[in-house]
């Protein structure tokens, strides 16, 4: 397998002489297999260099599968200029997340109109088509791709591609779960040991990898000012890429202030760390940055709990909020209320148990901290009753220290969620909840 780096900038593209070395274009990545398969992740500016390159010395016809982890500007901004598109004859695979606001056909041609562009996605004469996926196991080409949420303010999926023997993990766009990353008193460096179950699951898909292609956007000294923005720190892929047994952790997404010094830096902090605690192999990815995977028998394939989980996006869910806090209630409620759910509300623990015994929701959104019955005893009690105790809960908390991220989760809690938060970053979450359950 065969791996090739064409933009590894991320938010805005940054050309100039001091990155140079490093890259300014935004977010692609192409992936070939030993059969030909080509699979292109993200399509930044950086796809405009890779379509000349395939339209030069690719197949005839061409055919890509593009997967998207989502629809930022900087994920997309490539595709009007990626010239396949433009022939007749060639084929071109669309893959993205569900449940972004309009389907990929909308959000990409929304790009190409004539405001913005010259010529129409609908007037390309290439054979393009669009699959919008959820969580679960996809085939693409003669590849497995399992495909599993980020956390990110938009709704974005990870890849993971195996093929001939081969792992190869892409998770750009994504911020960790939790401040705190190992639970006091276990032993630091193993999966087991990770805190916050969304980090834990992150672990687990990259589990193994030949390669892993990691968001790290941030230093740990430049992450607090950025929080709930969806990107890592190098010192979290690291932790988190070494825990997981991978071979190699290729850091990208370059923050668009970083020059090549900087970046520079980053890469030696992030190999000083990695020789502490294991053997990974770490770079920052730069812009021609080429790598060849020969395959291996002691691959484990990944196991996701279904092949592919249902749609969404054409069921109306029934969420209740519940806090006691008139301010934060009120916008959670009308955040919610906004993507189109039914959305019920409680001001206390009891009420929300009252309500819940009347008519038993799909999501409980609650508040840790309430006076009288907290975010806590209103889990254990769902928890010991048969009918709602796989219900799922998003426990809501400014609590972020390890005891209280430890007490929710063993409490039965589905998920938790630190304040301060985005509003976006909460209707991700509920609609990555949500997907988890599908039509159950």
């Amino acid at each position: 397998m065969r791996v090739r780096f064409w933009g590894t900038r991320g938010s805005i593209a940054t050309p100039g002489p001091g990155t140079n070395h490093f890259g300014g274009n935004t977010s692609c990545v192409e992936l070939t297999t030993a059969s030909g398969d080509l699979l292109i992740f993200d399509c930044g500016t950086g796809a405009h260099r890779l379509a000349a390159e395939l339209m030069t010395h690719g197949k005839n016809p061409i055919t890509a599968n593009i997967l998207l982890g989502h629809t930022h500007w900087d994920h997309i901004q490539g595709f009007p200029f990626f010239s396949p598109a433009f022939v007749n004859g060639n084929s071109v695979a669309i893959y993205g997340p569900e449940g972004s606001h309009g389907s990929l056909q909308e959000v990409l041609a929304g790009q190409m109109e004539y405001t913005y562009f010259p010529i129409e996605l609908g007037q390309l004469p290439a054979a393009i088509t669009y699959h919008d996926l959820t969580e679960g196991i996809h085939t693409i080409g003669g590849a497995r791709v399992a495909a599993q949420y980020l956390h990110h303010p938009a709704m974005t999926l990870g890849y993971r591609v195996e093929a001939d023997g081969v792992a190869v993990v892409y998770l750009v766009d994504h911020e960790p779960f939790s401040d705190e990353l190992w639970r006091d008193g276990a032993e630091a460096g193993k999966i087991e040991s990770i805190l916050h179950d969304g980090d834990r699951r992150h672990a687990e898909f990259m589990a193994g990898a030949d390669l892993v292609i990691h968001d790290a956007q941030y230093t740990p000294e430049e992450y607090g000012q950025k929080k709930t923005w969806g990107h890592s720190t190098y010192d979290y892929a690291v932790q988190i890429a070494t825990a997981a047994g991978v071979r190699r952790l290729a850091l990208t997404h370059h923050d668009p202030g970083h020059n090549d010094d900087f970046v520079a830096d980053i890469e030696r902090r992030a190999k000083t760390l990695a020789s502490l605690h294991g053997e990974l192999d770490v770079l920052c990815a730069y812009e021609g940055f080429e790598t060849v995977i020969e395959p291996r028998s002691t691959l484990k394939p990944f196991v996701s709990a279904a092949s592919s989980q249902p749609s969404v996006g054409h069921r109306r869910f029934h969420i209740l909020v519940v806090d006691d806090h008139p301010d934060m209630l009120a916008l959670a409620v009308r955040a919610l209320e906004n993507e189109d759910y039914i959305v019920s509300k409680a001001t206390s623990g009891l009420e929300a148990l009252q309500l819940i015994d009347d008519h038993l929701p799909d999501l409980v959104v609650l508040d840790y901290k309430m006076t009288g019955m907290n975010g806590l005893e209103v889990t254990k009690v769902l928890r010991a009753k048969p009918e709602t105790r796989s219900l799922p809960v998003l426990m809501l908390t400014a609590m972020m220290d390890e005891p209280s991220t430890r007490a929710g989760f063993e409490a039965g809690v589905t998920d938790y969620m630190t304040k301060p938060f985005s509003i976006p970053q909460l209707t991700s979450r509920v609609r990555a909840c949500l997907a988890r359950i599908g039509s159950s």
